[in-house]
């Protein structure tokens, strides 16, 4: 189970990006991949279409998921949640600094 997902706020701990802060845009768990808000942009040289004018383009491009890390909503200081469970069952990941569950 990965512990970062979909609209949590992150901030990168390696790359030319290191210490930006954004939002998960999308999730590859396949790759353990993240695509962040706002970090590592690329540029894409696009074909004009009927639709596109073409040009270039910059965009947003995936990176590991070990160069990012967690930032606790309440708290606000990045940590690697834990996982506990509730007494119905379901998996929760707490913050390690404050104890506060992350949603």
């Amino acid at each position: 189970m990965l512990n970062i997902k979909k609209k949590d706020k992150v901030v990168v701990l390696a790359g030319k990006d290191k210490g930006k802060e954004g939002e998960v845009l999308k999730v590859y768990d396949e790759t353990n991949k993240v695509v962040v808000s706002k970090v590592n942009f690329v540029k894409r040289h696009t074909k004009p279409t009927q639709r596109d004018p073409g040009g270039i383009k910059e965009k947003e491009s995936p990176i590991s998921i070990s160069n990012v890390m967690l930032v606790c909503p309440k708290c606000n200081k990045p940590n690697r949640p834990k996982f506990d469970k509730l007494s119905d069952g379901k998996k929760v990941r707490v913050c390690r600094k404050c104890g506060e569950i992350i949603v």
